[in-house]
């Protein structure tokens, strides 16, 4: 993918020729949710375009990094090719204003990624900055139900909904509303263990931070006076033995109407909301309505259906009868509208390219 091109005698005598090229110092910024993981969607990239690179991790979860970095440096990579700094806003301020630094790649919040852009791009920088989400899957009456009652448990609840893709809004279609309810309480019940991750049975974990689970449970709160269903209720659980742990269990809200505010903004929590619509076309309204385009799935087993789904969602990354629709490292990863600001996505071509500059060689030999 590093490869260039080029074409002999564009005018006799003249050769032209591009390159690819390093641009040098470039940067990512990462969120807390997955400290190992996300690094690695740019790293490897960075170093293997020619560039060197300069990791900040979330300051709420810095270890993971750290010890990553303990690794780089065993396997004899050259000082000063990966660097880490760690701090807050001030840091990613300076990174954002630092003229050695060409690119940045951001994951995190909207708000914060549009802050990112806005001061890195006035420094001239290029960016690719991976913002919120609020992932709808819409589910037809021709679903196979079990199918997809198990599947949209996992997408909710893994992570404790704490990751860019974890699917937040259930749109039922007809009469797959009514059952989406008993079969979701059933999974919830039956599926969803809450507990310390590192015990055998354990599905979901705790929050991340004693203000973050005050978020979640702000918004569980305002679903309630905004008149939506609770039907599974995860405030106020406890792990026997684990009496620190920033805790929500599952939660789930049926008869969710999109602009409620728990149907409309990003919980980054385990809360599930459920939408009715009349038909395919109103269902597609609503996930097209919002200001956010990431990751959408439909669950069906109508081919006119998922195709007309995939042809006209705004999401960029789509899926049909999967929860989590996460592109493999071959392919582009990143969302649309609001989710994404720049051009190039991270992952496969776009992330070399994004990574690299072009160089253009006119030659006249005589």
């Amino acid at each position: 993918m590093m490869q260039g091109y080029n074409l002999e005698d564009i005018t006799p005598g003249v050769d032209e020729t591009l390159i690819r090229q390093p641009l040098g110092v470039v940067a990512a910024i990462v969120p807390f949710n997955f400290p190992a993981m996300i690094p690695f969607w740019f790293l490897p990239y960075a170093i293997a375009c020619g560039n060197t690179f300069v990791l900040k991790p979330s300051e709420r979860v810095p270890l993971t990094v750290r010890r990553t970095m303990e690794l780089i440096e065993k396997t004899g990579i050259p000082k000063g090719v990966v660097n880490i700094v760690n701090g807050g806003r001030d840091v990613v301020d300076a990174l954002c204003d630092h003229p050695a630094v060409r690119a940045i790649s951001f994951v995190g919040s909207t708000p914060v990624a549009k802050h990112v852009y806005q001061r890195s791009a006035a420094a001239g920088k290029r960016m690719q900055c991976q913002g919120g989400a609020k992932n709808h899957v819409i589910v037809l009456p021709d679903a196979d139900m079990d199918l997809a009652k198990q599947i949209i448990s996992d997408s909710a609840f893994g992570c404790a909904g704490q990751r860019c893709l974890a699917l937040s809004v259930v749109i039922g279609v007809g009469g797959a509303y009514s059952k989406l309810e008993r079969m979701l309480v059933e999974a919830l019940r039956s599926d969803v263990t809450l507990g310390y991750g590192l015990e055998p049975g354990v599905t979901m974990g705790p929050l991340v931070s004693a203000r973050h689970k005050e978020r979640v449970l702000a918004y569980i709160d305002k679903g309630v006076r905004e008149g939506a269903k609770l039907v599974v209720d995860g405030r106020g659980l406890q792990v026997p033995g684990l009496p620190k742990g920033h805790w929500v269990g599952p939660t789930l809200f049926t008869g969710v109407r999109p602009e409620m505010t728990i149907g409309h903004e990003e919980i980054f929590g385990p809360v599930l909301c459920v939408i009715e619509a009349k038909d395919v076309d109103e269902a597609l309204r609503i996930v097209k309505s919002h200001p956010l385009a990431n990751a959408s799935s439909i669950y069906t087993s109508n081919g006119a259906h998922a195709r007309k789904y995939c042809k006209e969602v705004d999401a960029s990354m789509v899926g049909v009868n999967i929860g989590v629709a996460a592109p493999l490292a071959m392919f582009g990863f990143g969302g649309a509208k609001g989710s994404f600001l720049g051009d190039l996505k991270a992952h496969g071509r776009e992330q070399v390219q994004f990574y690299t500059q072009n160089k253009t060689s006119i030659v006249r030999w005589w």
